[in-house]
């Protein structure tokens, strides 16, 4: 008796939380957080543990594809690249990984740290990309959230190319994006657009605009006039028109733009491409 006692004290704490505010007898997900909703209702929990439980039950149900930085949004480095073109690159993207390719961007090498680069300060001429060279990690677009993040944990590698079917680089996950998932945004270092900067300019008349750009700096960036009346962001009135959260790929239409949801979660976009039509 006293040893299951004791197995009883060892019982992961949030289990005996959880007994504790919500109903044990519910059948699904939805009903148990249906349960939870109604706990932070009644200040039980606060809204920011809510969000966290609700992100960690939505990681399960979660695939790579569903929050990978597309192949087209990923700065990439060649294995032939000169040191001083390296230094260009991590000084105007500002990451801490770059992906390095040889033949083609379906043939990743292996992830250069820009921290490397810091052994060949003053002796430049000695630099030589394959001794600073760390292995890659691939995993398929269909890998589980779960498994991705034990992968990670075990590891300790930070970034994962991602490929496709056919073995093709499709795009590239961190750490952080599945860690997105649980706590909301992270300042990360992945992110095409920084904190001082909303919208970017991809040329040729596509640009990356943050989901929580303000409208009216939306309307002054495209001399447009988007209606600000029922919703301050462009993510807000984005989700109105698609009458859902929009998933990664998902295309909305609000004339005269078109957008496209780069990145998103099961409670917001995070991401956008726009295009004037």
């Amino acid at each position: 008796m006293k040893q299951k006692g004791k197995e009883a004290n060892l019982r992961p704490w949030w289990r005996r939380w959880l007994r504790n505010i919500v109903d044990t007898s519910v059948l699904n997900q939805e009903e148990l957080l249906d349960e939870l909703r109604q706990a932070q209702k009644n200040n039980i929990i606060t809204p920011e543990s809510l969000s966290m439980i609700e992100g960690v039950m939505q990681v399960g149900n979660l695939q790579v594809r569903d929050i990978m930085i597309p192949r087209t949004n990923i700065h990439f480095l060649h294995l032939d690249d000169d040191y001083h073109t390296i230094l260009k690159m991590v000084m105007q993207e500002g990451h801490s990984r770059y992906p390095v390719f040889d033949m083609d961007r379906d043939d990743v090498e292996g992830i250069l740290l820009a921290k490397d680069l810091l052994k060949y300060v003053g002796k430049e001429d000695t630099f030589d990309i394959d001794d600073i060279l760390r292995p890659a990690t691939f995993v398929p677009e269909s890998q589980n959230l779960n498994t991705l993040l034990s992968q990670f944990r075990n590891s300790r590698n930070h970034m994962a190319i991602v490929v496709d079917e056919y073995s093709g680089t499709s795009g590239l996950v961190t750490i952080e994006d599945v860690l997105e998932q649980i706590v909301g945004d992270i300042d990360d270092e992945h992110d095409d657009i920084d904190d001082k900067q909303n919208i970017l300019d991809q040329g040729e008349g596509r640009y990356t605009l943050k989901a929580n750009t303000e409208i009216e700096e939306f309307n002054e960036f495209f001399d447009s006039d988007m209606p600000s009346t029922n919703f301050d962001t462009i993510g807000g009135l984005v989700t109105q028109k698609a009458g859902k959260i929009p998933q990664q790929g998902d295309e909305i239409k609000l004339t005269p733009f078109n957008f496209i949801v780069l990145r998103s979660d099961s409670r917001r976009i995070q991401l956008l491409e726009v295009h004037k039509q």
